[in-house]
């Protein structure tokens, strides 16, 4: 099997790294998280010293860093993949980013002869793990096809929408999606909260109806809990919020419950909540109600 370079070993791409390795791709790697790579390394990764070492050694690159900077400095800043990649290389950017970056970068580095896909993922850490992201790829059919045995090791599904940056615009619609989706789960069970029915109980008789939702079966029991050990973070939630943002004032298109929403996860960061689950989302209408939503709720409320 072919060598993949991999840049970026957090949350999300430590896991993806991991599945490669098992299906049988050797895998040279980076990160600035030295535990990180040691961690991958132990199951048969290379380390290599720098992103301009991957660049070099691979003709198959996949990017998995926090936002737009980063992906525009890895790709195209000093030492990185544009300065150290061979032409013909394919770069396939796994990242949220902004559409709008996904086409600068692309454009750039096609000037190199570099190809690119930008092909972000839903699903968090759980399905990063088990290897059933859902992947939305923006780029040509031929860089997809040749993607695709990695797509299909890391995700159950892989959909090419369109150009470059058609897929960060489809995971925009995503993030947009599953965050309305959370503050709708979190405000009607508040309201059962309030009402003194069991939300529990409510959670499990509406599920099965038109307000059942993967969001709902894999929220609601975290909510239920307490429990937001993060799958996906508050502050990466905002920042995909705030590319939806930005997208939609340069296309002018009205996102009045993004907004909203963005509002109460920035809050939420404010009260030091950022690195929790965007399933606590849920904190924000506890901490205005004075009561939480829990299976066994506590005898005193939130102050």
């Amino acid at each position: 099997m072919q060598t993949v370079g991999f840049i970026g070993l957090g949350i999300m791409g430590r896991p993806m790294a991991l599945n490669l390795l098992k299906a049988g791709y050797s895998l040279k790697v980076f990160d600035l998280n030295q535990a990180a790579v040691q961690a991958v390394g132990a199951a048969g990764a290379e380390a290599c010293a720098s992103i301009g070492a991957v660049a070099a050694e691979c003709m198959t690159l996949i990017t998995m860093l926090p936002n737009s900077p980063q992906v525009r400095e890895v790709a195209l800043g000093p030492g990185g993949i544009s300065e150290n990649a061979r032409p013909g290389t394919l770069l396939i950017d796994m990242s949220s980013i902004a559409p709008a970056a996904a086409q600068e970068v692309a454009a750039t580095l096609l000037a190199r002869g570099i190809r690119m896909l930008d092909a972000p993922v839903s699903g968090g850490e759980p399905k990063a793990v088990d290897g059933t992201l859902a992947i939305m790829a923006g780029g040509s059919e031929t860089d997809f096809a040749e993607a695709k045995p990695l797509f299909d090791i890391l995700g159950a599904s892989a959909v090419l929408i369109g150009p470059v940056g058609s897929g960060n615009t489809c995971k925009l619609t995503n993030q947009i999606i599953v965050a309305l989706n959370i503050a709708a789960l979190s405000e009607g069970l508040m309201l059962a909260e309030k009402a003194g029915t069991d939300p529990e109980k409510v959670f499990q008789a509406i599920r099965g109806g038109l307000a059942g939702s993967t969001v709902m079966n894999a929220k609601a029991p975290m909510i239920l809990d307490g429990n937001f050990k993060p799958g996906f973070k508050i502050d990466l939630h905002i920042k995909d919020l705030n590319n939806a943002l930005e997208t939609g004032a340069l296309t002018g298109s009205p996102l009045p419950l993004t907004a909203a929403v963005q509002q109460m996860f920035q809050t939420l960061r404010a009260d030091g909540a950022g690195q929790s689950d965007h399933s606590a989302l849920v904190r924000y209408y506890e901490k205005l109600a004075g009561t939480q939503v829990r299976r066994d709720p506590p005898a005193d409320p939130l102050a």
